[in-house]
């Protein structure tokens, strides 16, 4: 095992010791008092199963057949979800099959952030993940479940399942993913026509017309953004069947998939002999298997603070520094849009997960003693999935890569470390992610442009006002401000300016999901702005420098005439009214920062490293 992942695991073991141990006292104690429905009274149980068919009645009074419960988050506006329509009946059927039981547990909010971009509805977006992880625990909260399936893809969605799952660490948990979207127009051009839209070259028509042939179909986008960096990370962290990630929708081998998680589902049970609760299978191995993963791919930003959310529910505490050393030991291994032209289609054609996983154990980069949802050893996660005669089967995977400008092997990186860095200074803490950028390192000092909502920089775009070197400030758009939407508006303008000649760089305490792309982007600032943070001193025309050699972000105003400069105050009440948002005020007001997760479910930042 390389030394200095080994020296990460230690630490977060280290680190972690008081709160893991009162997670497995928490679920141990939960495994004693149940998942059994034999603690339920008559009434209890009656109203559990009332519903049921006679059959189903008589396993579940019979305290010895698995109850399996299917949690998801169908709906059919996202096109990510949409095939999990029929997922229910196809799980039961499975389940039936065997002799157990499934039920459907509850339904869990799935919002897209495609549509809400630059929206207003995408104030809710982060705050939605705390949202699912509360929904999925009611949904098993009926004490009648012996192990569960959790159906999830998109950005918030699987880390609030993961963190929902989590808090019933003591139930067997599998996540069943549906697949990505088969290939459309390729996401440079889709890219261009966005840039070109920007600048005022094309239209409306023919920006929806390359956004719609892009995102053209059931199944997930195809870009490498959160969604496919869930699907990545929890297979890596062995919670999905091997090589489930990225096999198309309502396909023979996808159905085929489902169905064997179904049946995994009833194997790993209490019941059994084969008892593997996911409270076990997430430790800090796998924690550190899902950092590596998500680092080795270019993975998105935002689970800089997920993973950190997630980790806690399991009793561990990690920071950036951990992503730091690891993006330092791990080499960059493929080149999936935004940090390359490829999809995710191709990047399963060139080896995909099982070529991966197989590279990164070679090198002694993956832990391989770890649970998983088909046994010990992260190792069967080399092999894929296949039909033989319409049997599932799995085989060996590549053992090179079939398109090495897409996945590389580990002797041969596209860069030799994860391309995550952690910016220090005075303006606080920062990630930045580098490896989509066109030069290795990146030092820019230039005056600063001070904006205090996203939309203000369009007019100042097309106005030509930005039409020069300088580092773009978006302030105002942490968690405890707005909630934290993502910006990705802001990627086209600073993408043009780039294209012109101007060295650009943005700095936020907002998201960007790692599609800044080309463009230097110090995001997740803290403290934010709105808590306190320098960031909200910040004014026009100071000199603001950024340097990912020396991993520093500067505002460079003598300290006398810091102290005495009052900080800006907030304007955002208009980002607290209207499509729901003042449901949430309560929420916003106990984020953590985002170094802490973001995260509504511990309450400060002292609670959560207590």
């Amino acid at each position: 095992m390389n030394s200095q992942l080994d020296d990460v695991t230690q630490r977060i073991i280290e680190r972690s010791k008081k709160t893991r141990q009162e997670y497995l006292d928490k679920i141990n104690k939960a495994r004693r008092e149940g998942p059994h429905r034999g603690v339920l009274s008559c009434g209890n149980l009656a109203h559990g199963f009332a519903a049921c068919g006679s059959a189903e009645k008589s396993d579940l009074r019979s305290m010895t057949k698995a109850n399996v419960a299917i949690v998801s988050s169908y709906n059919d506006m996202l096109s990510a979800h949409q095939p999990y329509h029929n997922y229910p009946e196809i799980i039961k059927d499975a389940v039936k099959q065997v002799g157990s039981v499934a039920q459907f547990a509850g339904g869990v909010p799935a919002m897209c952030d495609g549509v809400t971009q630059g929206q207003t509805g995408m104030d809710l977006s982060l705050m939605s993940r705390d949202t699912i992880a509360l929904a999925s625990a009611v949904a098993l909260s009926h004490n009648m479940f012996d192990s569960a399936l959790m159906m999830g893809i998109c950005d918030k969605i699987v880390p609030g399942l993961l963190m929902g799952s989590l808090s019933f660490g003591h139930l067997p948990t599998i996540f069943v993913p549906a697949g990505p979207m088969p290939s459309g127009l390729p996401n440079k051009e889709k890219a261009r026509v966005r840039q070109a839209y920007a600048e005022g070259k094309v239209g409306r028509k023919e920006l929806l017309d390359a956004e719609s042939e892009s995102y053209h179909s059931p199944g997930t986008c195809t870009f490498y953004g959160t969604a496919n960096s869930n699907q990545l990370v929890v297979e890596m962290m062995g919670l999905h069947l091997p090589g489930a990630s990225f096999v198309n929708p309502d396909t023979p081998l996808r159905e085929a998939l489902t169905r064997a998680a179904a049946v995994q589902a009833t194997r790993l049970t209490d019941l059994g002999t084969e008892y593997t609760p996911i409270g076990e299978v997430i430790d800090a191995k796998a924690l550190v298997n899902g950092l590596v993963g998500l680092l080795a791919t270019g993975g998105s930003t935002n689970h800089t603070m997920h993973l950190i959310a997630v980790a806690r529910s399991a009793g561990y505490i990690i920071n950036w520094d951990d992503f730091s050393e690891i993006s330092n030991a791990v080499p960059l291994l493929t080149r999936i849009y935004p940090n390359g032209s490829a999809d995710i289609n191709h990047f399963t054609a060139a080896g995909g997960m099982a070529l991966l996983i197989k590279q990164l154990l070679d090198a002694g980069l993956l832990h391989n003693d770890v649970k998983t949802i088909v046994g010990d050893g992260l190792d069967k996660y080399t092999k894929e999935p296949m039909l033989d005669d319409g049997e599932l089967v799995w085989r060996d995977g590549a053992t090179e890569s079939l398109d090495k400008e897409v996945l590389a092997p580990v002797s041969t990186p596209f860069k030799p470390d994860g391309g995550l860095s952690v910016l220090n200074g005075n303006l606080g803490r920062s990630v930045i992610k580098t490896s989509a950028l066109r030069t290795p390192h990146i030092h820019i000092k230039a005056p600063a442009v001070v904006f205090e909502d996203q939309f203000e920089l369009d007019d100042a775009f097309k106005a030509g006002k930005l039409d020069r070197d300088c580092v773009v400030v978006v302030r105002f758009q942490g968690p405890s401000a707005i909630g934290m939407p993502e910006l990705h508006r802001l990627t086209p303008p600073l993408g043009v300016l780039q294209d012109r000649g101007y060295n650009v760089a943005l700095v936020t305490d907002g998201r960007m999901s790692g599609a800044s792309g080309k463009v230097p982007a110090a995001i997740h600032v803290t403290p934010e702005a709105y808590n306190g943070g320098l960031l909200a001193k910040v004014q026009e025309g100071d000199m603001i420098e950024l340097n990912t050699e020396t991993n520093s972000l500067t505002l460079c105003v003598d300290e006398q005439e810091l102290e005495a400069r009052v900080p800006r105050e907030a304007d955002i009440e208009h980002h607290h009214q209207g499509m729901g948002r003042e449901m949430f005020a309560g929420m916003r007001a106990i984020l953590t920062g985002a170094e802490e997760g973001a995260c509504s479910l511990f309450y400060t930042q002292e609670q959560a490293y207590d």
